[in-house]
């Protein structure tokens, strides 16, 4: 069973623009009101999707974020070329006033599959404290039944630091109580204005993981994470210990997206073009106004080396479950400025026990 993707991402995330009504504290993008005049243009950008496309079939999955993607008035515009190029769109705004019932239901006419917002907190206090805009709770609430009204598939993002970890209970019963899909849990990174925002221990982060995973048996809402693989690796303990093995067992590991993680089955492009292995790792692979967004992907050497988990470094590289999970590779990077180093916030002590006999 092969858990690289050399050949496509399964996911392309693509910062539409950095622009955005928000003053989130843990922003990747540091985000600003105003749109960066060097973005990608209308036509530019029409012609990045066509590139896109030639990754062939299937197509990726494309996410439109920022920012927040609505900052862009041909932003409808840019929904409906994805779609007529045959990806699967995905969209994840902010809760500004520009996220109205109406535009809600415009992008599910022009072909949005699901879109995520963001609650990282119960109650408006919690929750608006962090995004800096009084208000913000209960707009999101409001464009959570929005969303579902529209028939969009709704995923809820909600952060993971020493401040929120507290509050996850409530939220997630919140997140259930609206009926959303999805609830990811997002451990954060250090970058943009979230260095200033306090980590888990790696104790406290396995405590959190199987806490996930009891919410996920049997609930309506699939509990996901990201930056955060190791969640692989216990989901995967978890399940031999409850005697789950075999051929059932493989095929759900690949329909989890297991093996995905920065650069492996994910590319970020900047607002500006620029190409990431994802949001969170800030180095640059190539540059789409110059080079071609497929062979960035296929064949820069930042991409390579991070789909192949054996030249990991660190606990991450000797790791027997390196291959379904290697690691943050954003976190490594933001810890040590190695994106090949181990991942700070895993507990996991690497053992004896191959892979190939983990899934038997």
């Amino acid at each position: 069973m092969s858990f690289v993707f050399a050949k496509a991402p399964l996911r392309i995330y693509w910062e539409l623009t950095r622009a955005c009504d928000l003053a989130c504290r843990h922003c990747r993008a540091e985000a600003v009101p105003r749109r960066n005049p060097n973005e990608l243009a209308k036509e530019e950008a029409f012609r990045l999707l066509e590139q896109l496309a030639e990754f062939g079939t299937p197509p990726p999955h494309l996410i439109l974020t920022g920012g927040d993607p609505l900052k862009r008035p041909d932003f409808l515009a840019l929904v409906e070329r994805a779609v007529e190029f045959g990806f699967p769109v995905s969209v994840a705004p902010s809760a500004t006033p520009l996220l109205t019932r109406e535009k809600i239901h415009a992008m599910k006419s022009a072909g949005v599959e699901a879109m995520s917002l963001s609650l990282d907190g119960s109650s408006a206090g919690r929750h608006d404290g962090l995004r800096g805009v009084p208000g913000t709770f209960d707009r999101t609430l409001e464009a959570a039944r929005d969303v579902l009204d529209a028939a969009i598939l709704l995923q809820i993002n909600s952060l993971v630091t020493s401040e929120t970890v507290t509050d996850l209970h409530d939220i997630h019963r919140l997140v259930t109580s609206l009926g959303a899909q999805r609830w990811s849990l997002f451990f954060l990174i250090s970058v943009g204005r979230g260095r200033l925002l306090g980590q888990l221990s790696p104790p406290e982060c396995e405590a959190v993981l199987h806490w996930a995973y009891d919410q996920s048996r049997g609930g309506r809402t699939i509990v996901t994470t990201t930056e955060a693989p190791h969640y692989r690796r216990m989901t995967l303990q978890r399940m031999k210990a409850e005697g789950r093995s075999g051929e059932s067992l493989r095929s759900q590991l690949l329909r989890r997206g297991f093996g995905i993680r920065d650069g492996n089955g994910v590319m970020f492009i900047s607002h500006t073009g620029e190409i990431h292995p994802s949001g969170f790792l800030p180095l640059v692979a190539g540059d789409v106004r110059s080079q071609s967004p497929i062979e960035i992907y296929r064949e820069a050497r930042l991409f390579q080396s991070l789909r192949q988990p054996d030249r990991f470094n660190g606990r991450c590289g000797r790791c027997e479950f390196r291959e379904i999970c290697g690691g943050s590779r954003a976190r490594a990077y933001a810890a040590s400025c190695d994106p090949l180093g181990s991942d700070p916030l895993c507990a996991y002590e690497p053992g004896a026990q191959a892979l190939d006999e983990a899934i038997a």
